[in-house]
């Protein structure tokens, strides 16, 4: 199904995986400057949080297609079905991580005018999505060359009762190993200086303000490179609007520093 959306093209896709159960829902907004001509672009993968979908940035920002336009980005919005973006080591019907790595990306680059390049994707979400996306690019930076997180989980062990993480994980208490390997948090030590353009933010009084602030330190002390800011507000849609400008515009100058390499 495509949709006219001011001048960019909104296409709501639908794909059966084995890698996730039932019908995974996939938004697609590509650039005016992209239709109908040879030219390539960057892609941004948008990440929901939890009980999200793939239409949540399009309801959080109506104007998507207007920035895509600006940027002259593809713009990709998977459905996370609150799996925090994880293989579940539990419920092997959910391997999230693998549908978007290997099934996902590879879609949208062989149907898509982008340019398939790690120096020339980025991925960023907004809370659960904000984990996936730190998460994946962490993981896959061969596919991700740069990456955002907006109000991140980025320590998801503090809340071992919260957002289903346990379905996916197992309780906290009797699998603490799983959940220590399945933080964000915990992949700084495999980050090595200049592998990942990062940025990330979290509003003063969000309940995910102290881990924030402790990946902040980390990345810190293991001497990786990031941006990181603290801003007036709480987890609320108000403040992802007002953050994923500023996202934008980090992932856009990257593209253009990657040009010039």
């Amino acid at each position: 199904m495509t949709l006219a959306a001011q001048a960019a093209t909104v296409d709501l896709l639908q794909f059966q995986s084995p890698l996730v159960p039932g019908t995974e829902n996939v938004t697609v907004i590509t650039p005016d400057c992209a239709i109908d001509t040879d030219r390539r672009v960057p892609t941004v993968y948008l990440l929901n949080g939890y009980s999200g979908d793939h239409l949540g940035w399009i309801y959080l920002r109506p104007d998507l297609t207007r920035l895509a336009d600006t940027y002259g980005f593809v713009i990709v919005c998977p459905h996370g079905r609150d799996s925090w973006y994880w293989d579940s080591p539990v419920d092997s019907t959910m391997r999230m991580e693998s549908y978007i790595t290997t099934e996902l990306v590879p879609y949208i680059d062989e149907h898509y005018p982008t340019i398939p390049q790690a120096s020339k994707r980025a991925i960023s979400g907004l809370s659960m999505g904000g984990h996936g996306a730190l998460w994946l690019a962490m993981r896959h930076s061969d596919i991700w060359g740069n990456a955002g997180s907006m109000s991140g989980g980025v320590d998801i062990r503090p809340f071992p009762d919260n957002w289903k993480m346990k379905d996916w994980l197992g309780p906290k208490n009797a699998n603490a190993r799983r959940w220590d390997d399945h933080t964000v948090i915990n992949l700084v030590p495999s980050l090595r200086a200049g592998q990942l353009n990062i940025t990330f933010d979290c509003g003063k009084d969000d309940f995910f303000a102290e881990v924030n602030e402790n990946l902040h330190r980390a990345l810190d002390k293991a001497g990786i490179d990031h941006d990181y800011t603290v801003r007036p507000g709480a987890h609320t849609g108000k403040y992802w609007h007002d953050s994923l400008p500023h996202h934008l515009a980090f992932f856009d100058q990257k593209f253009r520093d990657a040009d010039k390499k």
